[in-house]
């Protein structure tokens, strides 16, 4: 009997550190070239409370960090940043030119048609962390279902 009161307090401890509900919605990793060493993944994310995201690991890259595009002096840089804080209720956009997950020492060639597994760590209130896996598919260069990106080649000289 004691031992039957003991698991159902510890049942009832641990359901009070449920991890916050995390969706993530249109993920998906820019495809390569034979010998590109490094590539984005990007989607949607979404935080039932507020969360942060600290890292992230995939099987198909060496170092994988989270990184960020912003302007300058005029010049475009992306840096790595520590993490990326998620208000809850509010969509944080993963895309081309902003917040990234960077894939890097890449271990293959990302084709398009193929899925990458990334797994997102995240940190709640209470800096408790857990995983959430997600599976990117590959968008092949120059078409797929990836956002089109605008280039202005006025000022270039071919």
């Amino acid at each position: 009997m004691k031992s039957f009161i003991l698991v159902a307090t510890l049942l009832a401890s641990t359901s009070t550190f449920a991890q916050v509900n995390i969706k993530v919605e249109d993920p998906w990793v820019r495809g390569t070239v034979m010998g590109q060493q490094a590539t984005g993944a990007f989607m949607r994310i979404t935080a039932e409370k507020n969360a942060r995201l600290v890292a992230a690991k995939s099987p198909v890259a060496g170092l994988v960090e989270i990184h960020e595009m912003a302007m300058e002096n005029n010049v475009m840089k992306m840096r790595q940043i520590p993490g990326l804080d998620l208000a809850a209720g509010r969509a944080m956009e993963l895309k081309p030119g902003g917040y990234h997950v960077m894939l890097m020492e890449l271990k293959q060639t990302m084709k398009g048609g193929e899925q990458v597994p990334i797994t997102l760590v995240f940190e709640d209130d209470a800096k408790k962390r857990f995983e959430v896996p997600v599976k990117a598919p590959v968008t092949a260069l120059g078409g797929g279902n990836a956002p089109a990106m605008k280039h202005d080649h006025s000022s270039h000289q071919h």
